[in-house]
């Protein structure tokens, strides 16, 4: 009987694939029709750029944060820009 050996993530991974997750999901969130204040919803390139831009906290925007998203799409992006400043390492270890 062979044993399987498991993948396993280097740090770097782990953080990178947190990144990505991260952005993932704030895309989607942002996607939704009552994250913005736009007919149907952001689309997918608005929503990507600010959420990649929130979790690094770069600052930069394609819409302006005030008028173009509502409140939950404010919330969405603050709690992004908390994330991304706090560092996912080390919200990681405070998680686990």
């Amino acid at each position: 009987m062979k044993r399987q050996k498991k993948a396993k993530l280097s740090s770097v991974q782990i953080i990178a694939l947190g990144f990505f997750i991260m952005i993932a999901l704030g895309t989607a969130l942002l996607m939704l029709p009552l994250s913005s204040r736009a007919p149907g919803g952001a689309s997918f390139l608005d929503a990507l750029f600010t959420a990649t831009s929130a979790s690094c906290v770069t600052g930069l925007v394609p819409q302006d944060t005030g008028t173009y998203w509502t409140t939950f799409g404010q919330t969405v992006i603050i709690l992004l820009i908390q994330v991304g400043g706090l560092g996912i390492v080390t919200f990681t270890t405070i998680v686990l």
